[in-house]
């Protein structure tokens, strides 16, 4: 499934695929900020580390920024 966008709602990342559907979501803590999204993944700024995640929700990786 493909992202269509992602939206940064209160202590969750919504992530949206076609019609609005809802694909998966990500807690987030206070400071943490969605960097962006693409296709397959969306990046998101914890703390000290950039997190890139699936559709799911699922994290891919984690680097330091």
């Amino acid at each position: 499934m493909t992202i269509e966008t992602a939206v940064q709602k209160n202590a969750y990342i919504q992530i949206y695929g076609e019609g609005s559907r809802v694909l998966g979501s990500i807690p987030t803590n206070y400071g943490d900020m969605l960097m962006g999204f693409t296709g397959s993944s969306v990046s998101v700024r914890k703390g000290d580390f950039i997190c890139v995640y699936d559709e799911h929700g699922m994290r891919i990786s984690s680097q330091p920024v």
